[in-house]
């Protein structure tokens, strides 16, 4: 049967492979609006540590679940796709090519394979969770949840903060393990057509060297330092919140705590970020049908254009 489905755009890839540059070149040649795919953007006054698209950019082409909660409050993977599916038809509505951004791979693994039905969460039960870990540290909520949920915590590691506190939310709230209310179904119903591009390095080395050069600007002039001291400063925060969780955030919040020095700060940030690549990247090589593209190759945006060329998108002007 023929396809008539209007074309999305998904661009993903590790940290630092060139996403949003790759982005806003399509959007020179295609009429597009950019749908971020980040659960860090999605918070306001996070700019530097999130390498969020500068004001220039996002007034050249129309940028769309960037700045919209604060630090203090959780934006989920349903939420998300709640939001993309209804911002997709927007866009098409308006005659322009959605095109979907960032690296967060749960975000595009909700909108692209849905949800099992389970709870909101519960600020209470966290706020509790939090305390606990605090005291007992992380480790001690892991062993507990081998007790209650010995299939979910054989999947995840005795520090994964997130994903342990949300395991133990889940049980509370519904007596039940997270492992038997998740069904892993797939959905094929999507109203559109993605087109799933992957932005991958031949050399991870090379990737390696732009992840330091990415956090070292972050750290000239003190600008990520300052950005979460004021953070900090606000008084409602802290290091068990998601927004605070976020890489670089969390070290440069223990550098503010005095528990290391600056040079240690840019060594474990380096390392954090280099790890959430190597998660992004396990993440990508799970999906066959995606589009390898080499983020480190002069010809890459010429080849997205050449992919993406084949749609016979109405208005777009491919100049190659």
């Amino acid at each position: 049967m023929k396809e008539t489905k209007q074309p999305v755009i998904a661009i993903m890839g590790p940290t630092a492979s060139g996403k949003t540059a790759t982005a806003l070149e399509i959007a020179r040649h295609i009429p597009s609006e950019i749908m971020s795919v980040d659960s860090a953007l999605v918070y306001r006054d996070m700019d530097i540590g999130t390498a969020k698209p500068s004001k220039e950019e996002r007034a050249a082409v129309p940028h769309h679940l960037i700045d919209i909660i604060d630090p203090s409050e959780v934006y989920s993977a349903a939420r998300f796709r709640d939001d993309a599916l209804q911002l997709i038809a927007d866009i098409h509505k308006r005659g322009k090519l959605p095109l979907l951004v960032g690296g967060t791979m749960l975000y595009f693994n909700a909108l692209t394979s849905g949800l099992d039905m389970l709870p909101p969460a519960n600020p209470t039960i966290r706020a509790r969770l939090d305390e606990e870990a605090t005291r007992s540290g992380w480790p001690a909520l892991h062993a507990r949840l081998a007790e209650l949920d010995p299939e979910t915590a054989g999947k995840l590691k005795p520090n994964d903060s997130q994903r342990i506190q949300r395991a133990l939310e889940v049980i509370e709230l519904t007596g039940k393990p997270l492992s038997a209310l998740q069904s892993g179904k797939k959905q094929d119903n999507l109203p559109f057509h993605l087109i799933p591009i992957a932005l991958e390095p031949s050399d991870r080395s090379q990737l390696h060297k732009r992840i330091a050069q990415r956090f070292d600007q972050m750290l000239e002039n003190d600008r990520l330092i300052e950005e979460v001291r004021q953070l900090r400063n606000r008084g409602d925060l802290h290091l068990g919140m998601p927004s605070m969780r976020c890489v670089g955030y969390r070290q440069t919040w223990q550098y503010l705590d005095g528990e290391f020095d600056r040079n240690t700060l840019r060594e474990k940030g380096i390392a954090a970020t280099r790890q959430l690549a190597k998660r992004q990247l396990t993440w990508l090589r799970a999906m066959p049908e995606r589009i390898v593209i080499d983020c480190l190759s002069p010809e890459a945006i010429h080849q997205i254009m050449n992919h993406i060329g084949k749609l016979n998108i109405p208005g777009s002007v491919m100049t190659g």
